[in-house]
């Protein structure tokens, strides 16, 4: 049985083009990331402990996957917002800005434990601070790592992508598969 490690219901979605029979048992870790962790590696660090966590605690005999997606930019990585003048601060930053969404993905099954960490550079327009306003007005900015969701109205804020774009919704579909398979 495949598990995937995650509440995330558009990672649910996405892993539903990999494999038709898969169930859900989200990891409640601790998600503090140790100091000596580089900072971009710090969403597969995360990927690795949800994943070992479940496959650790009675399923041994399954394939669990976890995942854990960054944005990044200057060096630092922008989660998800705990307010809207967060969300404010973060969708500021990102404005007329190229920044890296990381998603870190590990696969635990077979006594084997195999990570990755996935990139994709995401430029966005230029923003207004009507525009910006107006996005968080949607409400859609307060659950998402860097303050948008690419997959919807966030969408209007990106000018352009170079790599995966389902990497920067939160999984890596093709690269998953490529392991999975692999």
């Amino acid at each position: 049985m495949i598990i995937l490690a995650s509440a995330s219901p558009r990672r649910q979605e996405l892993l539903k083009l990999i494999a038709e029979n898969f169930i859900v048992i989200p990891s409640d870790i601790d998600e503090g990331v140790p100091n000596n962790i580089e900072t971009e590696k710090s969403p597969e660090y995360l990927a690795v402990k949800k994943a070992k966590h479940i496959y650790e605690n009675g399923h041994r005999n399954d394939v669990v996957i976890g995942c854990d997606t960054g944005v990044f930019i200057d060096g630092k990585m922008l989660g998800k917002p705990k307010n809207k003048e967060d969300a404010k601060q973060m969708l500021t930053e990102l404005s007329g800005r190229k920044h890296k969404v990381i998603t870190g993905c590990c696969i635990c099954g077979n006594s084997k434990v195999n990570s990755f960490s996935q990139v994709t550079e995401v430029e966005f327009y230029e923003l207004t601070e009507e525009e910006i306003e107006s996005y968080i007005a949607t409400g859609e900015p307060m659950d998402k790592a860097g303050s948008y969701g690419i997959q919807g109205k966030g969408s209007l804020l990106v000018k352009g992508i170079v790599g995966d774009y389902f990497n920067v919704v939160g999984l890596p579909v093709a690269r998953l598969n490529k392991e999975l398979n692999g």
